[in-house]
């Protein structure tokens, strides 16, 4: 996953706007844990395509 630094610091979760960190091919959001897609370098910022946490 190769996504740009300045991006990483301006994009938080459309849910609850908790901070965003990489994890593996995924985002993983370190307030209410949805973990978002990286498609192509692209993140999937859509609640529909966000994986719960457990």
């Amino acid at each position: 996953m190769n996504i740009d630094p300045r991006l990483m610091e301006i994009i938080v979760c459309p849910g609850c706007h908790g901070d965003l960190a990489a994890e593996g091919e995924e985002l993983v959001c370190s307030g209410c844990g949805n973990a978002y897609p990286v498609r192509d370098d692209i993140p999937v910022l859509l609640l529909d395509e966000a994986r719960k946490p457990a």
